[in-house]
């Protein structure tokens, strides 16, 4: 099962962000614990200036704007 976490205030973007990775993950037939991350201090501690931001399994993927589909398919799959 993969980590997500999206990072971001709560936004639209965010929130945005959020829906595109559970659309990607049930699309692509992976199970991903997807959690919504809005402490600046949690979001800080990954070294995120600009939301919203992708970490999965622990690892920063993406931060600012919305991402590709492309790339979470890819993020997701790997």
């Amino acid at each position: 099962m993969k980590d997500v976490k999206v990072l971001g205030p709560g936004c639209k973007r965010c929130e945005t962000t959020e829906a595109m990775l559970r659309n990607a993950a049930t699309r692509l037939g992976i199970e991903a614990q997807i959690e919504k991350v809005t402490d600046y201090a949690a979001i800080a501690s990954y070294g995120v200036v600009s939301t919203p931001a992708i970490v999965i399994d622990g690892r920063l993927v993406h931060a600012g704007g919305l991402p590709r589909e492309e790339a979470l398919d890819e993020w997701l799959a790997t």
